[in-house]
């Protein structure tokens, strides 16, 4: 990563800010610039993607041809295929003349798809047959016309989520998709919120030539904390509302007077971060997926712990020397759960210290002896179980070496009780066992 670049492309585009995540999504513009590749960019609402996107044309061999902005969201979609391609005279209902779209007097530079995701399926048809041949056909023609126009997009929104919705063609994501450029949110920004509200400040005091506002030390830290869900349009409106406000009462403003001019916002919607492609919800990937890691994990762990259980048991004599070869797995089990010397049974493990109560647990009820041949046929078994029949294997376990306490089942596994308790149900698991 060049800094000394990225510096020079943030002088020229008045770029604002010294975070990991920016100077990597600059980076990254830079880079890309020079070749005719299609770039997605990705991010909140208000964090300034169409500044990468005048980064990308104007460090472009596309620079000196016309660079257009176009907000897909802000076409009505009767009349978004004639901007975009054109029409031919009498085609639709007041169409009285030919009129060229914009990927035709574009012809050469760079067309800059804003809200990308709200274009229409029809438009979208038309759109990838731009990217895949460089063709277009005019509205109420039938004469297929070349231009030559790179195409940079951007969104808010998870267009592989609306895929799966079937709101968004699924060919379009990844041809537009070649090289993506995430703009983080201004929360994850740090310092750069105190240096861009200053700046807006600054400007601001200049126009109306009025005395500049400072905050206070509490009052920066309040700034820094607050999540501004609008991103960078938020902060300068903050800026200019505290500005105008308050410059004739007060020229360092404290946090109380800070605080009047940052709206509440929901704390879901202040700490969770933008959907990107490939996140789901903890519903449809947590859940089962980690219950799935923590089985095979604690089957593998399981199966080695019997193999040395079985060569102590056969073995009496030279059980110190197994166990001091495998020493670091027995350091991490607690002393209860340390094999017995001169009994030729093992009692049930427990489960960790830290996950029960001396109240919760009652251990006369939860010993039992486990013979060698138990455990033999337990192992030569185990290979066979199905995913299935080892998932509700677990859960019997974990419900019994808590005492059938949830709540300790449940953290022994990994999972939430919900999940246990839907388990439970599904595989009719009885408790009382």
């Amino acid at each position: 990563m060049n800094l000394k670049e990225i510096q020079s492309v943030k002088q020229r585009f008045g770029i604002i800010g010294n975070a990991t995540g920016l100077n990597y999504a600059i980076n990254v513009g830079i880079q890309v610039a020079a070749t005719d590749l299609t770039v997605l960019i990705t991010g909140e609402s208000g964090s300034g993607k169409e500044s990468f996107s005048k980064i990308i044309h104007s460090l472009s061999s596309r620079k000196h041809g016309q660079f257009i902005a176009i907000n897909c969201g802000a076409i009505p979609e009767g009349t978004i295929d004639s901007e975009l391609f054109g029409h031919e005279k009498g085609s639709f209902t007041g169409a009285v003349d030919q009129r060229k779209g914009y990927f035709e007097t574009t012809n050469g530079g760079t067309i800059f798809l804003d809200e990308i995701g709200e274009m229409p399926m029809g438009t979208q048809a038309r759109l990838l047959r731009v990217l895949e041949n460089g063709e277009f056909i005019r509205v109420g023609s039938s004469k297929v016309q070349k231009t030559d126009v790179r195409v940079v997009a951007a969104t808010n929104v998870n267009l592989l989520a609306a895929v799966e919705q079937g709101k968004f063609r699924e060919d379009l994501y990844y041809r537009l998709n070649t090289v993506p450029i995430f703009v983080p949110p201004l929360r994850e920004r740090g310092d750069d919120i105190e240096l861009l509200f200053r700046k807006f400040t600054t400007d601001f005091a200049e126009r109306y030539r009025i005395p500049p506002i400072q905050l206070s030390e509490a009052a920066k830290l309040l700034l820094l904390r607050y999540p501004f869900p609008g991103n960078i349009r938020q902060l300068k409106n903050i800026a200019e509302q505290t500005s105008i406000l308050e410059s004739e009462n007060n020229k360092v403003i404290e946090a109380e007077t800070l605080a009047k001019y940052l709206p509440p916002v929901s704390s879901q919607a202040s700490q969770s971060p933008m959907v990107l492609p490939g996140m789901h919800s903890e519903n449809n990937f947590s859940e089962r997926e980690l219950l799935y890691k923590v089985l095979f994990d604690m089957r593998r762990d399981m199966n080695e712990l019997k193999r040395l259980v079985l060569d102590v048991l056969k073995n009496e004599k030279n059980g110190h020397e197994i166990l001091n070869n495998h020493k670091e797995l027995f350091d991490t089990l607690q002393p209860s759960e340390l094999i017995p010397e001169p009994e030729p049974t093992v009692p049930r493990l427990l489960p960790p210290a830290n996950l029960i109560d001396a109240d919760d647990y009652d251990t006369a009820d939860a010993t039992g002896d486990v013979t060698v041949e138990d455990i033999t046929h337990e192992t030569e078994e185990d290979d066979s179980l199905s995913l299935e029949k080892k998932e509700k294997e677990m859960i019997v376990k974990a419900l019994r070496r808590s005492n059938n306490k949830r709540k300790y089942a449940a953290q022994a596994l990994g999972i939430s009780e919900r999940t246990l308790y839907r388990k439970i149900k599904q595989y009719q698991i009885d408790e009382e066992d």
